[in-house]
């Protein structure tokens, strides 16, 4: 795979350096993807969202769900087992894992459910009234009230 350099993306632009920096940790996250735990991620409404990760042979205790500088972090640590137990097959990992996940602007985490081994983490996007779309409404052009307009030669 290739490896790009985005110095020339620094140095030309101010104030993207958060979305460089994304970009610069996506691609290097890339080369050791960690596939362990699977995850969905789905679309539940318009601005609703679900991560979905399997999370088989963890109890709610074992897991950590906490929002830091913008990204979601979902980590879990497997609780001492009892070293009396001989696996003849071991096929439930249930090793210790951190999954970020960037969250986009204005995405809230609105809980998280432990269910039949799987963790639910519920995500809306709540965009502020200022930044939403609005109707302009159009008048007539018999309604409109004509500005005081100067006359060039009055202000000379």
């Amino acid at each position: 795979m290739r490896n790009f350099d985005l110095a020339p993306l620094y140095r030309a632009t101010v104030g993207f350096d958060q979305i460089a920096d994304m970009l610069d940790r996506v691609m290097s996250n890339d080369m050791t993807a960690n596939t362990y735990p699977p995850y969905n991620i789905e679309k539940t409404a318009d601005d609703a969202y679900r991560i979905s990760i399997a999370v088989a042979g963890f109890a709610e205790n074992d897991l950590s769900v906490e929002v830091r500088d913008g990204a979601l972090i979902v980590s879990a640590r497997k609780a001492e087992e009892d070293e009396d137990r001989v696996y003849l097959h071991r096929g439930i990992a249930t090793r210790a894992f951190e999954r970020r996940f960037q969250l986009a602007d204005h995405v809230k985490v609105m809980g998280a459910t432990h269910t039949d081994g799987m963790l639910h983490i519920d995500l809306v996007r709540e965009i502020p009234e200022a930044l939403k779309p609005r109707r302009i409404a159009i008048a007539k052009g018999d309604d409109v009230v004509e500005k005081d307009v100067v006359d060039a030669e009055t202000v000379n």
